[in-house]
């Protein structure tokens, strides 16, 4: 009886895990090396070699050379860096481009500048001329002036001009009136008077509300401005009621500052006599220096209103 060959088992491979584990800690090590690498770069050769980089494919400077006051600018030739690249095959010169010079400024927007600052001069001079003008009355706390640089605002105190709800100038308005035209006749700036009441109601056979005073006072004044020399082509009239009050109307001193006419003397550059913004309306410069009312009206009812 022949005797069958005895069959061998076959050795299980316990070890196969070692080959990707090789694999994955030599990635690991090429990792930390490359890490390492990029960490330690020298700022400067890579700075360097990035505008060597961009130098050679003709990009323009990224920086451009601080030009000292008294230095002249030739304009027509400059100074050309040049860098080398070194590729494949071997140094390549290569020339920086010029920055090309930037936008230059209309000489219309030059020129207007330039108006503008000139008005703005004039302007100036003008709100000295009339503060000199004005001083007494400005020292009594009968007119308050204030400017900048785009207008100047001459504030009379309503009851110094009018009676109670009345538009027609009392006796003692005509010399306040004629110091101001006396300033404003010989000048070309545009001028728009407005007229301001509180906020107490009027309703009478002249006046349906205090829109219309508001507007007959300013015309009033308007109307003594042309008189006195002032060209009725540079004039305004603005009523704008009880719409812009200087300060509360709760209490009698505040509906006495809020009664008032402004002369708004605008700068040349701002406007001219038939733009629309002589008529439109117009922020407030600061706060309202108003004085206290007089005695009169304090002792009166304290409304701008004939009873």
């Amino acid at each position: 009886m022949q005797r069958r060959p005895r069959r061998h088992e076959e050795h299980t491979n316990h070890e196969s895990w070692a080959i990707p584990y090789g694999d994955l800690v030599t990635l690991l090590l090429a990792f930390f090396v490359v890490m390492y690498a990029i960490s330690s770069v020298n700022a400067g050769k890579y700075r360097v070699l990035s505008d060597s980089l961009y130098a050679a494919f003709r990009g323009a400077p990224r920086t451009a050379e601080p030009i000292e006051y008294g230095q002249k600018d030739s304009g027509a030739t400059t100074d050309l860096q040049q860098h080398v690249f070194r590729g494949a095959h071997g140094l390549v010169p290569t020339v920086a481009s010029a920055t090309p010079p930037g936008p230059a400024i209309p000489a219309a927007v030059t020129a207007h500048s330039a108006a503008l600052a000139q008005a703005s001069a004039a302007l100036a001079q003008v709100a000295d001329d009339v503060e000199r003008a004005m001083k007494d009355l400005v020292d009594r706390k009968v007119v308050t002036i204030r400017r900048n640089d785009l207008w100047i605002e001459v504030e009379i105190r309503a009851d110094v001009l009018f009676p109670s709800g009345i538009a027609q100038l009392s006796p003692s308005a005509a010399g306040v009136i004629s110091e101001l035209s006396g300033v404003l006749a010989p000048l070309p700036n545009a001028v728009r008077v407005e007229g301001h009441t509180d906020n107490v109601p009027i309703r009478t056979a002249v006046f349906y509300s205090n829109w219309e005073l508001s507007a007959a006072r300013a015309g009033s004044v308007v109307r003594m401005l042309a008189a006195g020399g002032v060209a009725p082509q540079r004039l305004a009239v603005v009523g704008l009621g009880e719409e812009h009050p200087a300060q509360s109307n709760d209490t009698a001193q505040g509906r006495n500052a809020n009664r008032r006419v402004v002369v708004v003397i605008l700068s040349t550059g701002l406007t001219d006599q038939n733009s629309p913004l002589l008529g439109a309306p117009r922020p407030s410069i600061g706060p309202q220096d108003v004085p206290p009312p007089p005695a009169a009206a304090a002792a009166g009812n304290g409304t701008d209103h004939a009873p």
